[in-house]
């Protein structure tokens, strides 16, 4: 996401720390989706997670 579009504070799960509104960071979906949101017809939005870009390369 690009700074400007982002308006919330959200929890990197790679680092733990907060993502601050108008900071640029990457939003991903698991893989496989949950059962649930294969019944729903779509990747349910629970299943995003928001990262610092830095800490979702180091991931990969």
């Amino acid at each position: 996401m690009t700074g400007s579009a982002s308006t919330k504070a959200y929890r990197c799960p790679g680092c733990d720390q907060q993502i601050l509104p108008a900071t640029p960071h990457v939003v991903v979906w698991p893989e496989n989706p949950s059962l649930l949101a294969a019944i729903g017809g779509g990747q349910s939005l629970d299943e995003r997670r928001h990262w610092h870009t830095a800490c979702w390369q180091r991931h990969r």
